[in-house]
C-alpha cells in the first residue's frame, strides 16, 4: 500500500487539491478506502484524517467499506424506471445471489442504485466498476453474471455492453459544421482579443447551463480583476436526470470545447483550465486525455500556443457520484479536494473562485458556441432565435418518443414542432429543464423554448398518458432529498419532510391538510434553502400541484361527514388547490 501511495502521491504532485483524484485512484484499487491510506495521505498531505474521512463520506462512489470487486450501480433516473428498471434490478439481484444495497459475502458484487448515469436515450443502464452498462435487459444480465461468475475482468467484457451511442438526430448552428482545430484561436488574435469579447458580447450568448448569464459580461468582470493568477473551468457535471448532452458534447466535439476554453484564457489572462468530468463519464476520461495530448502536439495547448505569446493548458479532474457538484461553487470546492458544498455568493467566482482566484466557470455547450462566434462573429449568432435568447439551444430528449437522443434548435422553436421532431405521440406532458425545471401539460405545448418562456439546462424528458404524474414527482422528490449535500437545514430536513408529506399523500394515506402542508413545506424549502438545489426541490411538486390537483385530490384518504366536522374548513381547502389550477377548473367537481 505504501509503495501504490506513493507512486500516486508522486503523479499528484502531493497537492492536496488534488485528494479527490488520489481518493478515486485508491478506491479503484482496494475497492475502498482503508483506514491505513487515509492515515499515510494526511501525513503526505499535511491534512487532518477527518477532513478526509469527510470527503470520503460526502462522495457517493467512495466508501470507507469494501465493496465487491465488481460494483454494479443501476440507475434509478425516471426514464430508466419507465423502461422496466425496477423489475431487471430485481432480476439482476437474484441471478447474483446478492441483495441491492450490499455486498456478496464472498466479497466479489456489489450491488446498488445510482441517481443517474447521464444514459438516458439508451436505458436502462447502469455502472460497473464506473463503466457504463446500456441497453440493459434479462439476456444481458444473464451474461454479465456469467462473466462476473468467471472472474472475467472488465476490461476483457464485450465491447458492445458498453456502447454508448451518441443519437445525434437534429444538428443546427453549432453540430452541423464544428470547426477546424486552432481556427478560433487564431481568429481572436488575428481580430484582436478585446474586439473578440466585443463579438461574444454582441452575439447574446448566455450561459447554456441553465441559468443563462451573459457569457461576454462574465469574461469581462473576470479579466478586470486584477489578481496573481486567472482560471477557467469547464463545468461537465451535467447530473440532472434527463440531460445527457454534454457527454456527447465531449464524445464528438471535444477539440472545439477545449478550444473555447483556450479563447476563454486569451480573454482573461488565465494559465491554467479545468474540465470537470462528472464521475459517471468515466469512460470518456482516455479519449479527452489523448485529445488533449494531441492538441499540445500540434501546439495547441502548452507554453506559446502558436506561437501567439499564449500560454495554457487543461487538467481533467472527475467527480464522484455527487449531483451538488453542478453548481458552479461546489464544483470549485470540488476541484479543491474538500466536499463539494455550495459557497456563500458573494464574492462570486468571477472575482474569488478557485484557490481564491478569479475564475470563469462556463457550460461544456457554452464554451463549444463561443469558439464558433469568434470564427463567425456575433451577428451570426445573434441572427438566430428570439430577441432575449440568442442563438441555437442543444436538448437532451428522451422518455417516451420513438427517437429518443440528441437535438438543437434556434430558440424560439415550439414544444408541439419538438414532440413532433422525436416522435412522441398521446402525450400527457413534458419535464423540461430536469427535476429542478417544469412541468408542463399537453394543454402548452404552443409555448417557446426561449429564456423568456421556457428556459432549460438540456434536459426534455416527455411522457405519454400511461404514465402516473404522481410517480414520476416522486421519483424527482425521492432525488433531491437523497442528493441534498445536508449543509443547510431547509434543503437537509425539508427535502427529507418533502419526500415524506409526499409518500403519504401518494400511498393514499393523506388528507386535504396534508396538501397544504406539503405546499406549506415547498415554499419554506424554496425561500430559505441555500442553493439552487434546495431552491429547485420543491418544483417538481408546485408545477404538477398547479396544473394537476385532481391527481393529488383523488389520492386523498375518504372523510365521512360526522357531527363535529369541519365541512367549511375542508371546502376552503378544497377551493384552494383547485384554484391552483390557472383555469380554476374542477372546482365545481370538489365542492360536490
Amino acid at each position: 500500500m505504501k509503495t501504490f501511495l506513493t507512486s500516486i502521491l508522486t503523479e499528484a504532485d502531493y497537492q492536496p487539491v488534488r485528494l479527490l483524484s488520489l481518493l478515486r485512484k485508491i478506491q479503484s484499487q482496494y475497492q475502498h478506502i482503508p483506514m491505513e491510506a487515509i492515515g499515510i495521505l494526511a501525513d503526505a498531505l499535511h491534512i487532518p484524517r477527518t477532513q478526509i474521512i469527510g470527503v470520503v463520506e460526502f462522495y457517493s462512489f467512495l466508501h470507507l467499506t469494501p465493496q465487491g470487486r465488481y460494483d454494479i450501480l443501476i440507475s434509478d433516473s425516471i426514464t430508466d424506471h419507465m423502461l422496466d428498471k425496477e423489475n431487471l434490478l430485481g432480476y439482476l439481484s437474484s441471478v447474483l445471489k446478492v441483495n441491492v444495497g450490499e455486498v456478496r459475502a464472498d466479497g466479489l458484487v456489489s450491488l446498488n442504485n445510482t441517481s443517474c448515469t447521464g444514459m438516458c436515450d439508451q436505458g436502462p443502464a447502469g455502472l460497473v466498476n464506473g463503466l457504463p452498462l446500456t441497453r440493459l435487459d434479462r439476456p444481458r444480465i444473464d451474461e454479465i453474471a456469467a462473466l462476473i461468475e468467471q472472474q472475467q475482468a472488465v476490461s476483457d467484457w464485450p465491447g458492445y455492453l458498453f456502447a454508448v451511442s451518441d443519437n445525434i438526430h437534429k444538428a443546427g448552428l453549432l453540430l452541423n459544421t464544428p470547426i477546424e482545430k486552432g481556427t478560433a484561436i487564431k481568429s481572436a488574435f488575428n481580430r484582436g482579443l478585446p474586439a473578440t469579447l466585443q463579438e461574444l458580447d454582441r452575439s447574446g450568448l448566455r450561459g447554456r447551463g441553465g441559468a443563462g448569464f451573459n457569457t461576454a459580461t462574465k469574461w469581462r468582470f473576470c479579466a478586470e480583476e486584477t489578481a496573481a493568477q486567472h482560471y477557467v473551468v469547464c463545468n461537465a457535471d451535467e447530473g440532472e436526470p434527463g440531460t445527457f448532452k454534454d457527454r456527447v458534447l465531449l464524445n464528438s466535439h471535444a477539440d472545439q470545447v477545449f478550444e473555447g476554453m483556450t479563447l476563454a484564457a486569451a480573454i482573461i489572462g488565465a494559465k491554467q483550465g479545468f474540465l470537470y468530468l462528472r464521475g459517471e463519464y468515466l469512460h470518456l476520461y482516455d479519449k479527452l486525455q489523448a485529445v488533449l495530448q494531441q492538441r499540445r502536439a500540434d501546439g495547441l495547448l502548452g507554453d506559446n500556443i502558436l506561437e501567439l505569446g499564449l500560454d495554457f493548458d487543461i487538467e481533467i479532474c472527475l467527480g464522484a457520484g455527487a449531483y451538488i457538484c453542478g453548481e458552479e461553487s461546489a464544483l470549485i470546492e470540488s476541484l479543491e479536494g474538500k466536499p463539494g458544498i455550495p459557497r456563500n455568493r458573494p464574492p462570486y467566482p468571477v472575482t474569488s473562485g478557485y484557490l481564491n482566484q478569479p475564475t470563469v466557470v462556463n457550460n461544456v455547450e457554452t464554451f463549444l458556441a463561443a469558439a464558433k462566434i469568434a470564427i463567425q462573429g456575433g451577428d451570426w449568432f445573434a441572427g438566430f432565435g428570439t430577441e432575449k435568447s440568442a442563438g441555437s439551444k442543444i436538448l437532451s430528449i428522451c422518455g417516451d418518443c420513438a427517437q429518443p437522443g440528441i437535438y438543437e434548435y434556434p430558440f424560439g422553436i415550439s414544444i408541439e414542432q419538438i414532440l413532433a421532431d422525436c416522435g412522441a405521440s398521446d402525450v400527457l406532458g413534458v419535464q423540461i429543464g430536469g427535476p429542478s425545471g417544469t412541468f408542463i401539460s399537453n394543454k402548452e405545448f404552443k409555448r417557446q423554448l426561449a429564456f423568456e418562456d421556457l428556459a432549460t439546462g438540456g434536459s426534455f424528458i416527455v411522457f405519454n398518458n400511461s404514465r402516473n404524474v404522481l410517480e414520476i414527482v416522486q421519483n424527482f422528490t425521492h432525488f433531491f432529498a437523497h442528493e441534498s449535500c445536508g449543509f443547510c437545514t431547509p434543503c437537509r430536513v425539508g427535502t427529507s419532510l418533502l419526500k415524506k408529506q409526499l409518500d403519504k399523500i401518494v400511498d393514499g394515506h393523506g388528507s386535504s391538510g396534508d396538501v397544504v402542508e406539503l405546499e406549506s413545506l415547498c415554499q419554506l424549502v424554496k425561500s430559505h434553502s441555500h442553493c439552487g438545489l434546495g431552491q429547485t426541490a420543491a418544483n417538481p411538486i408546485l408545477t404538477t400541484l398547479q396544473r394537476y390537483p385532481d391527481l393529488y385530490a383523488k389520492r386523498l384518504k375518504t372523510i365521512r361527514y360526522e357531527p363535529g366536522f369541519d365541512l367549511d374548513g375542508a371546502l376552503e381547502i378544497a377551493r384552494r388547490m383547485a384554484h391552483r389550477n390557472d383555469a380554476g377548473a374542477h372546482l365545481s367537481q370538489v365542492e360536490d
